[in-house]
């Protein structure tokens, strides 16, 4: 038996927006307050993941913020042919203000504002929920290029993405601007049914989570996001029911291989530290079927 039209379309809501909101504006005022001690630096803080691409679902409740250092950043010019590659090398020089530093700094800053509230983490920068205010994980990223021409300052074309370390060093590098961008594009291209969409999909991942049939990492909503995104938009419409058996038909029988990231610069299936194991997804995709065929 199918899922059942209303349970879609209870799934299909958004989680808390109001207080989401007010958490994110007390921690981006704290970061750009003026005695924060990187103040001065060329910075910026944005959202990302669920709430900033407003796919929330009411389970979740971390409010994912970045501040992203701009005055350093890092690059891949491996693109570049050998003169380009020289001139860039011309044009730049190595930053007395690293990446490091600037992580530090922002730690002073929260534990200012935040106090014991303030957890580091592998990646991130837990900031732990009082009163009011939800959980928040603050990852500190740096601008990261990746070059596609550099003839000199004034002719130069890349993406921008974010990079930031690991507390073991690895180096992991993101275009969050570039994923919310398309699916706030792929979101009006399917008359707004694609981000309902998603969270159908993070509430069934959910279910089967609480089942215990796939394992809480198995399917993270950013890869989700990319899933549904790789969808012809026909394919979205009508019902929640119909949306649903046709985006899933359609990706169980299409090469997955071909799928890419929301962001539109890596593969969405791999095995690195920015795309989702086949196995991972196949395990998703196999138990969701079973779920939406055994419902009652």
């Amino acid at each position: 038996m199918a899922i059942p039209e209303s349970q879609l379309e209870t799934w299909s809501h958004q989680g808390s927006v109001s207080q989401s909101s007010d958490t994110y504006g007390t921690i981006k005022r704290s970061l750009e307050a003026s005695a924060a001690p990187y103040y001065g630096k060329e910075f910026e803080v944005f959202l990302q993941g669920s709430y900033g691409n407003d796919t929330n679902i009411y389970s979740e409740s971390d409010v994912d913020v970045v501040i992203r250092l701009n005055s350093t950043f890092y690059r891949d010019i491996s693109e570049l042919p050998p003169d380009q590659q020289s001139a860039y090398v011309a044009n730049h020089s190595t930053a007395s203000y690293t990446y490091d530093n600037f992580k530090t700094d922002v730690m002073i800053a929260l534990n200012s504002n935040f106090g014991r509230s303030v957890k580091p983490g592998s990646k991130a920068i837990k900031i732990i929920a009082d009163g009011n205010r939800r959980n928040s994980d603050v990852l500190v990223a740096a601008e990261y290029r990746r070059y596609h021409r550099f003839i000199s300052l004034s002719d130069q074309n890349y993406d921008s993405g974010i990079c930031f370390f690991t507390s073991s060093g690895g180096q992991i590098v993101n275009y969050p601007k570039q994923h919310s961008s398309n699916c706030t594009q792929k979101h009006q291209g399917t008359n707004n049914w694609f981000k309902p969409m998603v969270r159908i999909l993070k509430n069934i991942r959910g279910r089967l989570v609480d089942e215990g049939t796939i394992a809480k990492d198995t399917a993270p909503s950013y890869f989700l996001e990319g899933l549904l995104y790789n969808v012809p938009n026909d394919k979205f419409g009508k019902s929640y029911g119909d949306s649903f058996v046709a985006c899933f038909n359609w990706i169980l029988n299409a090469d997955r291989t071909k799928f890419v990231c929301a962001n539109m610069q890596y593969y969405l299936l791999g095995d690195d530290n920015v795309r989702w194991p086949e196995a991972n997804c196949k395990k998703f995709l196999d138990e969701a079927k079973k779920l939406w065929n055994e419902w009652s």
